[in-house]
């Protein structure tokens, strides 16, 4: 998850206009409150996350990610970035229907289910839409960036299924 603030710092960093530049701080700061989320996780288990090694679709897309950040312009990296933040609102928002679930989960389906994440997606869509053209048309870069980002969550939710025990 800190690939993504830093994903997000450097978009801001590289930002030619205002408005850019504080969508993405906006959503590096959103990254750090998940964090904190994902943290709270982490000590209720008992696990030190210094200690975690990421498997390897993990550190697969976030490399990619800050590789892209580095190397591209920012609706690249935004197209980079979209599909996660598209599809962890859409499941959070399905699993808190009907109702917020009374269970571990209850704080993650809460975080990921709320008009505000929904408000960061359609931000960073926003940014998607506005740099992400070239010339009138989506800019092949990007649209390769957006492929590549679907396959790694797949890729990332795959590997959940295949560890080995």
């Amino acid at each position: 998850m800190e690939s993504f603030a830093r994903a997000y710092s450097i978009c801001a960093a590289k930002s030619s206009d205002t408005e850019a530049f504080e969508v993405f701080h906006g959503l590096a700061g959103g990254v750090l409150t998940e964090l904190q989320l994902h943290g709270s996780y982490a000590q209720q288990w008992g696990v030190d996350l210094r200690q975690v090694t990421p498997g390897i679709a993990t550190r697969r897309y976030v490399d990619f990610l800050l590789a892209t950040a580095w190397s591209q312009d920012i609706g690249v990296t935004a197209a980079a970035m979209a599909p996660c933040m598209r599809l962890y609102a859409y499941l959070g928002q399905q699993l808190a229907q009907p109702a917020l679930p009374d269970h571990g989960y209850r704080d993650w389906i809460k975080t990921y289910s709320q008009g505000l994440f929904e408000d960061l997606a359609c931000q960073l869509e926003a940014l998607l839409e506005k740099y992400g053209q070239a010339g009138g048309s989506v800019h092949l870069a990007a649209q390769g960036a957006y492929a590549y980002a679907m396959q790694c969550e797949l890729d990332f939710f795959q590997a959940a299924w295949e560890v080995d025990e």
